[in-house]
């Protein structure tokens, strides 16, 4: 048996790896949970998994928790030492690291300190943190396996093959709810209709990225440092069927491609399960009944902030933490209806024009660029609106 502590439990990721533990309970056990203020969930959690240690996002919430559960052989704590204190559980193998944001950084890094081996899910921290978190694993011997199933493609198309014999890896997105509508439409578009995505089922924050391409613009610079890339070797394309999840060209003319079903159990499971492979959750991906797979190039108009996640690309240092940093604020506001949709590349692209680039050495320097960012696009929303 290997123990399991899942960071963001009670979100999309955190669920659907219960789905995966459920199925393989003869080789995993769920010992650590951390959740946001859904006191409710974790609670049924709590009383049909029966972990040791649990923490919530507030001590109110953890307060509340106490109150109902049985407290004997549960630690029940909160806020980021809390998180950090389940990521890096004694008793646990390893660790989904699920928190969306920059809020799953410090319990990510937790856990890789701690040698766990990490699933992760929570790409902003390779995205603000990649080069230290690498410089990290190395020196505890942590394992990080990605669970985004655009990167879990590539790892998978990658085990076997050399880096120096990479030519390109593409990864593919889904083109969200607004792929095939007019840029003149996209301006009357409501909270409402950017969260019905068409594939996926994802937490709304995600979700709001996925309409914009932000979370392809994310995966982008995360794919640079988990798969030691430069950015030139590094694409995007439009496939709205969502099967082929990422594609890599070899120098040779080869393309390796990992298609399955629009699930994310599958590279939960292959993350946890690594390197070895369990028996399927899902029916068999029935190619006779696929009648076309279509690719396009991102309509950079419509689409601007996969351009800006480009450019935050190849600055490196602290402009991937400022991207970051403006884009969590903007769609933040967005989902309170306090902005229009195309506004959110608009203000995103005035806060990145305003950074000046600085070096990132360690966890304090990303969360100084983070906090005066996040001032900096605080007052770009008061000015404009």
């Amino acid at each position: 048996m290997e123990n399991i502590a899942i960071l963001g439990s009670t979100g999309s990721i955190g669920q659907s790896t219960f789905g995966v533990v459920d199925r393989l309970k003869h080789r995993f056990s769920v010992v650590g949970l951390a959740a946001g203020r859904n006191t409710r969930l974790l609670q049924e959690q709590i009383e049909k998994y029966k972990p040791k240690i649990v923490s919530l996002e507030r001590k109110e919430e953890a307060e509340e928790l106490r109150r109902k559960c049985d407290v004997s052989s549960l630690r029940i704590t909160f806020g980021q030492d809390g998180a950090e204190e389940v990521a890096s559980f004694e008793e646990s193998d390893i660790v989904i690291s699920a928190i969306t944001g920059i809020n799953g950084l410090r319990p990510t890094v937790a856990s890789i300190k701690a040698g766990k081996k990490v699933a992760l899910a929570n790409k902003e921290s390779m995205v603000v943190a990649g080069p230290l978190i690498k410089a990290l694993a190395r020196k505890s011997g942590s394992q990080i396996i990605p669970v985004d199933s655009e990167h879990s493609g590539v790892f998978q198309c990658l085990a076997k093959e050399r880096k120096e014999f990479v030519k390109r890896v593409v990864l593919t997105a889904s083109g969200g709810p607004f792929f095939r509508t007019a840029l003149s439409e996209m301006k009357k578009k409501t909270v409402e209709e950017a969260l019905k995505h068409p594939r996926w089922e994802m937490g709304k924050k995600v979700t709001i990225d996925s309409a914009t391409l932000m979370n392809k613009g994310l995966e982008l610079i995360e794919a640079r440092w988990f798969f030691d890339l430069q950015p030139k070797q590094l694409e995007i394309l439009i496939h709205p069927q969502s099967i082929v999840h990422s594609l890599v060209e070899m120098n040779d003319g080869s393309v390796l491609a990992q298609p399955s079903p629009t699930d994310m159990k599958i590279p939960i499971q292959y993350a946890l399960t690594y390197p070895e492979r369990e028996n399927g959750l899902l029916p068999s991906l029935d190619l006779s009944k696929i009648k076309a797979l279509e690719f396009f190039e991102v309509d950079q108009n419509k689409f601007p902030l996969v351009s800006l996640s480009r450019r935050a690309l190849e600055e490196g240092d602290s402009f991937p933490v400022a991207l970051n940093a403006a884009n969590e604020v903007v769609v933040g506001d967005f989902l309170k209806n306090r902005l229009k949709f195309l506004d959110i590349s608009d203000v995103i692209k005035s806060a990145l024009n305003g950074h000046k680039k600085r070096k990132i050495e360690s966890l304090e320097d990303i969360f100084e660029v983070d906090w005066e960012t996040r001032a900096e696009t605080l007052r770009l929303l008061k000015e404009r609106f």
